[in-house]
């Protein structure tokens, strides 16, 4: 552990600085031989270092990209296990995480089973954990509702969980019910669960499937496609049975949401690019009444709406409630019940934003300690959080303090704690875990996540050898490397480029996401206009010229209510933004979004 450094250092080592974008200088060249623009390479070239794969399928996604899902491994016994299951009458379980991966999942598996497979409604069973009282996964509260249904399901078909879940998993098989867990989560390192009827993770080790980064929806509607294949192949459906394709509507709301990656997978790209022209066709009412609450000039929708209009609704109920209104408005026939359900999702989600500010702003005064000894992440134990909000307070202190941040609260069974982890590039958070159960296996019972995301179960009188343990796992992935806010941008753009005309050739590379961030760049301009804005006046209103063009520009949560900023009329400042194409009235025009801005002296 470093010495502890003096508050002045301290407030110097945690300012955010704005640095170029490391370029592939060969991916660079090889872009623009192929037809990119200088613009678009640089993008391309800045996001996937070390790229060597074809670049056509993630400049032009396609679903001919999409390998057949027969190499998932144990994909044909789960397809099969379904389709008996059809044939035979037998009652379903749909088992699904609570967030937006597990309920688009879930609608996924329902819509088939419902409306291409024939299955009665009243033969399924929606099982979705409530987040404070059940916990993740197939938890046992859930395993003890399932066994408590009458009829009992004599299938359990899960989504975006199942991978770590053996024990309650052998449960259900003990009592003559077969599960195939349908997951995406990092497998435990003794491989998949030896009970399931089957288990189909592309992360497994002995999986064919050339895309582990897939989410969990995609591998439940992988997974469905097989099943109708089987059924078409048996004789039991017609040959001229639709394909699945209309759900992958869903697939791209779950994708972006659980922020897999959208850089070198072509597959994630194709879902997202074809389940956007889906959506924008607005035939289901969740997008109509989505669409309606935004406003006109929120359509077509793109991967940022889903992401952080969308998503964050979603999951806002599954964080606060239960998650079976988020299942009704996204399954809602009628216009009128998905705005009902929408309005249930909208309260939700500013309770959220009240609690995750109270819990932000705690979590931040308790991470100065670890701050100031320099450790390599921030972990907090908030006795009063709402275990609903730990990831997003934990996604507030990495975007802080540049390092990784595990948010942990009091869970519902007595003696222990629930926490939720973010990342940081250069650190995959699962394995660190990993390392961290086999340096302390009594402080870490429960565990799971991927590269980016993780949540854990800790014992409260072993918390300080978790973290310990933590720490050392953490600190040996990231080598002692320099640790604080960086804010990559892709460089500087001319003054003529300061348009739309840009911004429909940078749009063109979408969509943008996880490890695919939207372009973002550097520039020095000088300040013509401000004014705070918004109803607390935290955002502030900007015109702000490059040579002797002047641009409007947004900074969201730029100040503190009552807070003036530190610069002014005629002062230059040099901003980190995006370009964004402001829509009003059904006029369009470019409007700068500064993600940061520093005086120049």
């Amino acid at each position: 552990m470093n010495a502890v450094i003096d508050p002045i250092d301290l407030s110097e080592r945690l300012r955010p600085r704005i640095l170029p974008r490391p370029r592939d200088a060969a991916l660079y060249a090889r872009a623009q031989r192929e037809g990119l623009s200088e613009l678009q390479a640089r993008v391309l070239a800045g996001r996937l270092a070390g790229f060597t794969g074809e670049i056509a399928p993630l400049v032009s996604p396609s679903l001919r990209h999409l390998a057949h899902p027969e190499q998932l491994a144990d994909g044909r016994r789960a397809a099969e296990r379904i389709a008996k299951a059809v044939i035979d009458g037998e009652h379903i379980g749909i088992l699904t995480d609570y967030d937006v991966d597990g309920i688009t999942s879930h609608v996924v598996i329902r819509r088939t089973l419902v409306e291409l497979f024939g299955v009665p409604e009243a033969k399924l069973h929606s099982l979705i954990g409530h987040r404070i009282h059940d916990g993740y996964g197939i938890s046992l509260p859930l395993v003890e509702r399932t066994l408590a249904l009458s009829p009992r399901p004599s299938l359990v078909i899960t989504a975006d969980c199942g991978s770590s879940d053996e024990p309650r998993i052998a449960r259900l098989a003990a009592q003559g019910i077969d599960v195939v867990v349908s997951d995406h989560h990092a497998l435990p390192v003794e491989g998949p669960p030896p009970s399931a009827h089957a288990c189909v993770n592309p992360t497994r080790d002995d999986c064919a499937y050339p895309d582990p980064t897939i989410a969990g929806c995609m591998v439940a509607w992988l997974v469905m496609s097989l099943a109708r294949g089987v059924l078409i192949e048996w004789g039991v459906l017609p040959q001229a049975t639709p394909k699945l394709s209309p759900w992958l509507s869903y697939v791209a709301l779950g994708t972006v949401a659980d922020c897999v990656s959208l850089g070198g997978s072509p597959a994630n790209r194709a879902v997202v690019t074809h389940g956007l022209a889906l959506i924008n066709r607005m035939e289901a009412a969740c997008w109509r009444a989505m669409a309606e609450r935004l406003g006109a000039d929120s359509v077509p929708f793109d991967a940022e709406t889903l992401g952080f209009q969308m998503g964050p609704r979603i999951n806002a109920r599954s964080r606060l409630d239960d998650p079976y209104a988020a299942l009704h408005f996204m399954l809602a026939e009628q216009d009128h019940v998905a705005s009902r359900y929408l309005d249930v999702l909208d309260q939700d989600n500013q309770s959220r934003k009240a609690i995750e500010a109270d819990m932000a702003e705690e979590a931040r005064a308790l991470a100065l300690p670890a701050l100031a000894a320099d450790e390599p992440a921030v972990v907090v134990f908030l006795e009063n959080g709402h275990p609903g909000v730990q990831g997003i307070v934990a996604s507030r202190l990495v975007q802080a303090y540049g390092r990784p941040a595990l948010v942990l609260t009091p869970a519902a069974a007595p003696g222990m704690l629930t926490g939720s982890g973010r990342s940081i590039e250069g650190l995959h958070l699962r394995d660190a875990l990993q390392r961290t159960y086999a340096l302390a296996p009594e402080a870490l019972p429960r565990f799971g996540g991927h590269r980016g995301a993780a949540g854990v179960g800790v014992p409260a009188e072993r918390l300080a050898v978790f973290k310990a343990a933590f720490l050392q796992a953490v600190g040996e992935q990231l080598g002692g490397a320099a640790l604080y806010p960086k804010i990559l941008t892709d460089g500087e753009l001319g003054a003529q480029q300061l348009s739309l005309a840009t911004l429909d050739e940078l749009q063109a590379l979408g969509p943008y996401g996880r490890e695919f961030e939207a372009p973002l760049f550097q520039g020095d301009f000088v300040v013509e206009a401000l004014r705070p804005v918004g109803g607390d006046g935290i955002h502030l209103m900007l015109e702000l010229s490059a040579g002797a063009v002047s641009h409007r520009a947004i900074w969201f949560r730029a100040l503190t209510p009552g807070e003036m900023p530190a610069f002014g009329v005629g002062d230059r400042l040099r901003c980190a933004y995006k370009l964004n194409r402001n829509r009003w009235r059904g006029r369009e025009s470019l409007q700068l979004m500064v993600e940061h801005a520093e005086p120049i002296q």
